[in-house]
């Protein structure tokens, strides 16, 4: 009985090429993103000082572990 072989081509592995993303897309997000980075900052850091927004040690209690996380002081 006669064998057949059956040959494969074996190819390399295609390797995936990621889109590139233009800056014009990407630009309106950095910036929201660093608006709301800024925002968080100001109210870890900043708040119940000398230029608090907000009346009250409310803020200052829910973001106290965070400003002893960053470094900041507050007693």
């Amino acid at each position: 009985m006669a064998e057949a072989v059956v040959s494969a081509a074996v190819s390399a592995p295609s390797t995936a090429v990621p889109a590139p993303l233009p800056v014009r897309a990407v630009l309106p997000w950095a910036f929201f993103v660093g608006l709301l980075a800024l925002i968080a900052l100001y109210f870890v850091g900043a708040e119940q000082g000398a230029t608090s927004l907000i009346a009250g040690s409310d803020v200052h209690e829910w973001v106290h572990d965070g400003r002893h996380l960053l470094g900041f002081p507050c007693h």
